[in-house]
């Protein structure tokens, strides 16, 4: 499957099970349109702040936040 074929769903269950298979319990993972900033990608944690990132288009948003997310998971894993 090519980028370009990935729906916006499959983007988010795969950033909600990275989330899951390192923090555990996450209570949601989303994206809204917000009027100045544009597209919003978020992850809500039960136990933790959440983490957010923005973009242009709801798939930048998205792509934006695994990259963030993967930073912090190759961060912590290096530790």
């Amino acid at each position: 499957m090519s980028q370009e074929l990935k729906t916006l769903d499959e983007r988010i269950d795969r950033i909600y099970k990275m989330a899951k298979e390192h923090y555990g319990e996450v209570r949601f993972v989303g994206i809204k349109r917000h009027t100045k900033i544009g597209w919003v990608a978020k992850i809500q944690f039960d136990e933790f702040e959440s983490l957010m990132a923005d973009g242009d288009s709801a798939i930048d948003a998205l792509k934006n936040l695994r990259k963030r997310l993967k930073k912090i998971i190759d961060r912590y894993n290096m530790v």
